[in-house]
């Protein structure tokens, strides 16, 4: 398998959760087939397939695109064995031939019954996917990273880092961090909404269920959030340094921000009221499309 270049992800890309072929019907499967192919021809960096996604939906995204890179954004370590998805991922990069990155993560143990010493878990599987025939080399793939240990592994054992759910002061330690040569792409949620107040709400309604997951509410108290800005679905401080919350030409200053922060690559996932998260917001990607224009 060949790595990408940092260049390759390009400064802007789009997270979707609603990338998942395997979890919908033929129906389904057309219409993201459809959305990705026009989110390449709109000239997105790269295309994040969010929320714990497998290698077959991976497969579905690099079968309706041409030259974009596909990512995953982030493949659960625990779901996956390493082996397994060694041999999996290697069909996947057949057909994309050079365009795919493989992103792992631990998840969270409110989420996984399994979870235990998840530093250790992930250099044991890094160490599985190095050993694998066909491996899956470390400038083939990403890691889920907040804290500096993980960060540190992603600059020794990976292309580099893509956090989730961060503010540009992490963006800032994060390159601190992994050193100048290692791949930084945090992910940054975007509500196209005006009225500040409903756009809030919105991302509370998102926001809620990561300020019960520790690893998400330990980072960001680290990085001098109190737990009071936790409670009603995140204080008005809190919304606004984890979102962009405006119109296009907002986004793309906040998108600035993290980019002037350290960040190589920012994976935009679009949330709106009607949808949650969970829809395919193509009206949405085209207007951002069209305010980056060119800086895509």
């Amino acid at each position: 398998m060949t790595s990408l270049t940092h260049e390759a992800f390009g400064r802007v890309g789009i997270w979707s959760g609603a990338l998942h072929g395997s979890r919908t019907d033929d129906a389904g499967r057309k219409a993201i087939a459809e959305a990705v192919a026009e989110l390449e021809e709109l000239g997105y960096g790269t295309l994040w397939i969010g929320g714990s996604p497998s290698p077959d939906d991976a497969a579905a995204v690099v079968a309706a695109t041409r030259t974009v890179p596909v990512a995953t954004g982030i493949l659960n370590i625990w779901s996956h064995p390493a082996e397994e998805a060694a041999a999996r991922i290697a069909a996947v990069e057949q057909a994309a031939r050079g365009r795919f990155v493989l992103g792992l993560g631990v998840s969270h143990g409110p989420m996984v019954p399994q979870y235990a010493k998840p530093y250790s878990a992930m250099v044991a599987y890094l160490d599985a996917l190095d050993a694998a025939t066909p491996s899956v080399e470390p400038g083939e793939r990403v890691l889920a990273a907040l804290g500096p240990k993980m960060l540190k592994l992603a600059a020794d054992r990976a292309l580099g880092a893509h956090p989730y759910l961060v503010t540009t002061e992490h963006t800032a330690e994060a390159r601190e961090a992994l050193g100048p040569d290692a791949l930084l792409a945090p992910e940054l949620t975007v509500v196209l909404d005006t009225d500040l107040d409903r756009a809030r709400t919105t991302a509370r309604t998102m926001l809620g269920m990561y300020l019960q997951l520790p690893n998400y509410t330990a980072n960001l108290l680290r990085l001098g959030f109190a737990e009071s800005d936790f409670e009603d679905g995140g204080s008005v401080r809190l919304l606004d340094a984890l979102f962009a919350l405006g119109d296009a030409e907002h986004v793309k200053s906040r998108t600035g921000e993290y980019l002037d922060a350290g960040a190589d690559h920012v994976a935009l996932q679009v949330l709106t009221a009607d949808e949650g998260g969970s829809g395919l917001p193509r009206a949405q990607w085209r207007e951002l499309a069209e305010a980056f224009g060119e800086e895509l």
